[in-house]
């Protein structure tokens, strides 16, 4: 008798618990399918058999964001990547994200998986990758995400993650937003910067001071974070249902908030991505906040976020 099995698209389901949180990370890309408390989602998850919608919950690495036009020069040699967006002529989100990662230990609290990412086209370089998510019954969640280069030339590198947060289950427009930070990047129609970093002091980027959403569009890079005495930076966002903060520790000196208006109609404005993030869009042409890792060394960065309910 054969018996017939089926394996989602995301791969095998990593949960894990504490107190009333809960989580779930999957196979393909390390990914936060999904993380809620007491039952209320804190983030916007997916089904298992679903690819993740608009890079939700994904893992972002060896760059996140946008590569203009997949070009760049490093170490006096010029490469390719593939377009991966090719409506926009770039390469986006980096090469990890539709990887099939491999378990490292899974208890019931924690789950690590661990990726070697071999050369690609356009990235001859070879990273051990890692991925750690904790979840604690009183500060939610952490995810600890370690790159070493075990190749034997120098490694551009950059990484970010891209949840998308929710506060309810309206609109953001009602939902009040606190980012710390002092500057924003001006992007073309194609997310690649187009200028210098510009004070947000008036103009609808300024989040310093918690105030409602309201009509402002979101979806560009900010910087000149300010950390709070622990070293971590925190950006908030407060609706009906919720309080969510996700904090991102040293190394991340971005973040990219996107308030969803270019998804569909049933999405669109649903949820806000608060991107923590190693560097900038279009960071291996612009070099700006790019990590040079040598052969045997290795990075360490940690975020989280913790949710608190009305």
């Amino acid at each position: 008798m054969t018996v017939s099995t089926t394996l989602p698209v995301t791969g095998a389901q990593y949960e894990i618990t504490a107190g009333d949180y809960r989580a779930t990370v999957t196979e393909l890309g390390a990914g936060l399918r999904q993380l809620s408390r007491g039952g209320m989602a804190l983030v916007s998850g997916y089904q298992p058999d679903e690819l993740p919608p608009a890079g939700a919950g994904q893992l972002l690495a060896p760059w996140p964001n946008r590569i203009d036009r997949g070009q760049y020069s490093f170490g006096g040699a010029s490469f390719q990547l593939d377009l991966s967006e090719p409506g926009r002529g770039t390469a986006i989100h980096g090469l990890a994200r539709w990887a099939n990662w491999r378990v490292t230990s899974h208890a019931p609290d924690a789950a690590e998986l661990a990726l070697d990412l071999l050369g690609h086209q356009g990235y001859p370089f070879c990273l051990e990758l890692r991925a750690a998510y904790r979840l604690t019954a009183d500060s939610g969640l952490e995810v600890t995400v370690t790159a070493r280069n075990l190749g034997s030339r120098t490694a551009p590198f950059g990484t970010g993650s891209h949840p998308y947060l929710l506060a309810g289950h309206e609109r953001v427009d009602d939902w009040q937003l606190q980012l710390p930070a002092d500057r924003w990047l001006p992007c073309d129609s194609r997310g690649i910067p187009a200028g210098d970093p510009q004070d947000v002091a008036g103009t609808q980027y300024d989040f310093r001071a918690r105030r409602t959403i309201g009509g402002a569009v979101l979806d560009h890079p900010l910087t000149g974070l300010r950390p709070d005495a622990d070293g971590r930076v925190r950006a908030k966002l407060a609706g009906p249902d919720a309080e969510v903060e996700l904090w991102a520790g040293p190394g991340y000196r971005w973040l990219q908030v996107f308030t969803g208006d270019a998804l569909g109609p049933d999405v669109r404005r649903r949820a806000v991505a608060i991107e923590p993030m190693t560097c900038p869009p279009n960071a291996f042409v612009s070099g700006t906040d790019l990590l040079a890792l040598e052969p045997g060394a290795d990075v360490m960065l940690r975020w989280g976020i913790q949710g608190t309910l009305r």
